[in-house]
């Protein structure tokens, strides 16, 4: 189960009493979740039923150390634990309750069955009431993307949520706290007018998108016996982890619950909470401490070595002076910082390295590669020069939206063929694209040739293969030609047709021509991976939106391609997460891998003058410090404030990432951007400082 040896304080955990309720606190990496995993098995062994134990994380990425754990041949049998984040647990119980408060909630329809939304869904009706209203003049001054628009109103809603104010103050608090243009106010009227109107939507439809869902969980069925006597009486025993992304909402809850369990273990991880613009509340959630009868500390590390711990520790005293000076190691730093005038040249450095670990003998899934962002280029860029060297490479970008991943585009494209009623041509450019994607070895200069030559834009029609001339069909090459006519031949016949459901269509697709040998996603486990969340990302808006779009008369294939066209954001699939390759290079901005929680041997920072590291993204309709607990109503956010909650967000990253590396830290620095200007952000700066301090201390 583990790889060292169970501490004494493990020990004294996993073994407390069965009555026990324990405040478990400590650094990263200091064997909390190891101790919460053998504490769950342990419960096992003592005779306790699985179905009695709620394990309750933040985000369900986060549980995979406990799914590992359940299912190891080792384990006692006890049945099926229940794994639920405070979303998950109040859809449940909306679910299941659904007929006792749906009329109290004010729902226009309480006698018939709610319709949660996902991310997309919720994201897909925000847009369809929003867009007349822009025609109309508002937001008028900003310059946004439309998808970011809606996302951000949807995130003020589950702020509101999440913290434990009505969603009606969203406005109130933001205005209160602006200190900039008068006409700013305006646009958090025009925003609170829209979240608003969803509200009314949602309550008409009987639609429960997140922030629905955990209000009625809240304040009406948590308050109600008979609720609250299914959980506590159900839910003998909790385990807690990562209790520090978790949001406030969360610990109003375990403060009433903790008194009615048998046996509670809530861990926590200091000097983190990197989840903020999320709602992810440290400073609350740390109270549950005096909720429980005792509290224990881990301060051992077994994810980082001692001169590590030095360098983290001088980071930390560069960004916050008050802190205790470092007790610096002798022996070597850690840090292999270089300087490049141009970002490929940084590139190039950084696979020279990880090229020169590997033949070391250091395991491609030990190196992680990470950015403050991580765009198309700088991915593709990565992952064709690591290619070329035969190291393989994964990356995850959580919040990536699915137009832009390539297989969405080829699948999209090749849908639009297949359904000509719907009117959307795809332009020669995308097709050709699409088949570049689709059929394995097609170049881009074949692909456009035969765009060309077999697609009439303006019909939207293919023709066959072998009404090419001869000449034109050796340029193509014969072989690449079969594989098109058999790729015409399906879609052609599926023309003729029926249509089906859009995620049928895609089931069909992948399984009867794409995954075939010959074609493109045969052997591209990534573009098979992005097939399979498209699939299931149709298939919950046909759930969603499929009853009222029929009643309308409008297509949902045709719906939903636009929707993706105007880059609505994927929801997050567990799937992607767990089917990660574990021996390959990870490439991915700093936050997600630490939510991965995952230490490794190297990690290589890129571009650490890079502003990005610890500014926020610029969010015009919302800001996640000013809609928390702690923020004071008209007190106005400054400039000062914004450095500060810079400063401690770069505080909480750099020992984060620190604390999940073993043996070194490569520092890339490229005097020019991804973008080609100067950067000299502060995370460069305390580098230079921690450095600078270590270095002279020894």
């Amino acid at each position: 189960m583990v790889n060292h040896p169970l501490t004494p304080e493990q020990l004294a955990v996993i073994a407390s009493p069965l009555d026990a309720k324990i405040f478990l606190e400590g650094h990263a990496g200091a064997g909390k979740t190891t101790a919460g995993m053998e504490r769950l098995l342990s419960l096992f062994e003592a005779g306790i039923p699985g179905y009695q134990i709620l394990l309750l994380v933040p985000q369900r990425t986060l549980a995979t150390p406990y799914y590992d754990a359940l299912q190891s041949p080792t384990a006692a049998a006890g049945g099926s634990v229940t794994v639920l984040t405070i979303g998950g647990l109040a859809k449940r119980m909306v679910e299941l309750f659904w007929p006792l408060i749906s009329a109290e909630a004010g729902f226009a329809h309480p006698n018939r069955p709610p319709n949660f939304l996902t991310l997309e869904t919720a994201q897909y009706f925000m847009a369809r009431l929003v867009r007349p209203l822009l025609d109309q003049g508002f937001f008028e001054s900003l310059t946004i993307e439309r998808n970011r628009l809606y996302s951000q109103i949807l995130d003020n809603l589950n702020k509101a949520a999440v913290v434990g104010f009505p969603h009606t103050e969203i406005s109130l608090k933001l205005k209160s706290a602006w200190a900039g243009d008068p006409g700013q106010a305006h646009v958090y009227e025009d925003a609170q007018h829209c979240a608003d109107l969803f509200r009314a939507y949602c309550l008409e439809r009987n639609l429960l998108d997140f922030s629905l869902q955990l209000e009625i969980f809240l304040e009406h069925l948590w308050p109600a016996p008979i609720c609250r006597d299914y959980l506590v009486e159900n839910y003998r025993h909790m385990i807690v982890d990562n209790l520090e992304e978790d949001v406030p909402v969360t610990f109003d809850l375990l403060r009433e619950w903790i008194p009615e369990l048998e046996s509670g273990l809530f861990i926590y991880d200091l000097e983190a909470g990197y989840r903020r613009f999320m709602g992810a509340d440290p400073q609350t959630t740390y109270q549950i401490k005096e909720h429980c009868d005792q509290t224990v500390t881990f301060f051992e590390s077994f994810s980082s070595s001692e001169e590590m711990l030095s360098v983290g520790y001088a980071l930390a005293q560069s960004l916050h002076p008050e802190k205790e000076p470092p007790s610096l190691h002798p022996s070597a730093l850690p840090l292999h910082p270089s300087a490049s005038h141009y970002y490929p040249q940084m590139l190039d450095w950084v696979v020279e390295q990880i090229a020169a670990l590997v033949e070391e003998g250091t395991p491609p899934g030990e190196i992680v590669v990470l950015s403050s962002f991580l765009s198309d280029a700088l991915r593709f860029s990565l992952a064709e020069r690591l290619d070329g060297m035969g190291i393989p490479t994964c990356s995850h970008r959580p919040s990536r939206s699915l137009r832009e991943e390539p297989a969405t585009q080829a699948l999209l494209t090749l849908a639009a063929l297949a359904h000509p009623q719907w009117g959307l041509s795809p332009s020669k450019f995308d097709l050709a694209y699409a088949l570049i994607q689709a059929i394995e070895g097609l170049d881009l200069v074949r692909a456009q040739l035969l765009t060309e030559i077999v697609y009439k834009e303006r019909d939207g029609a293919l023709t066959p293969f072998d009404q090419i001339n001869p000449e034109t069909q050796e340029r193509i090459t014969y072989q690449l030609g079969n594989l098109y006519q058999e790729l015409y031949r399906w879609l052609n016949a599926y023309t003729q047709g029926a249509p089906g459901e859009l995620d049928h269509f895609f089931s069909r697709l992948f399984g009867e021509v794409l995954s075939q040998p010959g074609f493109g996603f045969h052997v591209d486990y990534d573009a098979g991976e992005v097939a399979a969340n498209l699939i299931e990302s149709v298939r919950k808006f046909r759930w969603a939106v499929g009853e009222s779009l029929e009643a309308e008369g409008i297509s949902l294939g045709k719906e939903y391609l636009q929707m993706v066209a105007d880059g609505v954001i994927a929801a997050q699939y567990i799937y992607s997460w767990q089917t990660q390759p574990e021996d390959a290079v990870f490439l991915a901005p700093a936050y997600t891998f630490l939510m991965r929680n995952r230490p490794v041997e190297y990690q290589f920072w890129l571009d650490i003058g890079s502003r990005g590291w610890y500014e926020r993204i610029r969010q015009p309709l919302t800001h996640p410090y000013v809609l928390s607990r702690h923020w004071e109503l008209h007190r106005p956010w400054t400039d000062a404030d914004e450095y500060d909650a810079s400063r401690d967000s770069l505080y909480r990253l750099a020992l984060g990432l620190i604390r999940r590396c073993r043996s070194g830290i490569y520092l890339g620095l490229s005097q020019l951007g991804e973008q080609g200007y100067e950067h000299k952000g502060l995370l460069l700066k305390i580098i230079d400082r921690a450095l600078y301090s270590v270095s002279s201390e020894q």
